[in-house]
């Protein structure tokens, strides 16, 4: 069966509702959603990304997603087939609702790594670099996270899902995602209870040190809940979004590489090779000499703070 990927289609509504933010943001409502130089290089990195996708969905796709399907059942004597049982689950309803949830299960522990990862959060970094949040920052994305996304998800596809059923549930993951960030969408009640809402997505692009790497999941927020890892926006904080070490730069180079630039810096400060190998793959902030702290380390030193006050 041949599908068409979503964003297909979804490309142009990204434009025509990043428009009408904009335009109601700055005539009607009168809030400063959007500054001018920093919407035009989130538009610029979402049009980069864009035209990356397309480059590379042969290789993600045909190259990756086809040959691990297809190396599975039949060319290494039917793995699927003669161990599991089957040869592939093929296009039921019901099996398109399971690969949409195994979808949003992977994209959940992708997104958890691209915060944990200090490598992958370089790549990441540039979706949070801005200090704004509106449809315009859903398009601010870096361009080297396509290199190793499909990676993540390729297990779904030897299991037995067609790479094409995959590739529209990606679609339409990236749908739901984008039109989270609006902050004109508040708490929405019943649904709040199971989806990833525009008010949880806010508290996800937050500094705030309660906010930060909160709230990963996809379209649904249940595996936050199960993992530990959700966080309901707090009304009486007042929020502040972007990251601690912003790239004080409108340049596209500059806020693509950034990061990376910081983890060679941080790597020259000690010669023993085990920190070396820390500063670039140990969740960010780490320090061998404590200079600098993780999440984790910065919430513990505020717990104590607290206690001992």
């Amino acid at each position: 069966m041949d599908f068409t990927n979503p964003l297909v289609y979804g490309v142009p509504c990204f434009l025509a509702f990043i428009a009408l933010e904009l335009t109601y943001s700055k005539t009607l409502d009168n809030k400063q959603l959007y500054k001018w130089k920093d919407f035009f290089s989130s538009l610029s990195l979402g049009v980069g990304s864009a035209i990356l996708g397309a480059l590379l969905k042969t290789v993600s796709v045909i190259l990756i997603f086809n040959f691990a399907y297809d190396l599975f059942n039949p060319m290494v004597n039917g793995v699927r087939t003669n161990i599991m049982g089957w040869e592939s689950f093929g296009y039921a309803w019901y099996i398109w609702i399971i690969c949409m949830l195994l979808d949003d299960y992977t994209y959940y522990w992708f997104h958890r790594q691209n915060h944990m990862v200090r490598f992958l959060w370089a790549a990441h970094i540039v979706h949070h670099s801005s200090d704004n949040f509106n449809l315009g920052t859903a398009v601010r994305n870096g361009w080297f996270t396509i290199l190793y996304k499909p990676f993540f998800y390729v297990w779904i596809v030897i299991i037995g899902f067609p790479p094409e059923m995959l590739v529209v549930c990606l679609g339409i993951e990236a749908l739901w995602q984008f039109q989270l960030h609006t902050q004109y969408v508040k708490k929405l009640g019943f649904f709040e209870k199971f989806l990833n809402t525009h008010t949880m997505h806010q508290v996800h692009h937050a500094q705030n040190i309660e906010y930060m790497d909160k709230n990963h999941g996809g379209f649904l927020n249940i595996f936050d809940r199960i993992f530990g890892t959700w966080k309901e926006l707090d009304d009486s904080i007042d929020i502040s979004y972007g990251v601690s070490t912003p790239p004080n730069s409108y340049n596209l180079y500059v806020i693509l590489t950034h990061e990376y630039k910081n983890i060679w810096e941080d790597m020259k400060k000690s010669k023993n090779w085990g920190d070396k190998f820390m500063y670039a793959f140990a969740a960010p902030g780490w320090s061998h000499d404590g200079s600098s702290l993780t999440v984790k380390q910065m919430r513990a030193q505020l717990r104590e703070e607290e206690i001992t006050a």
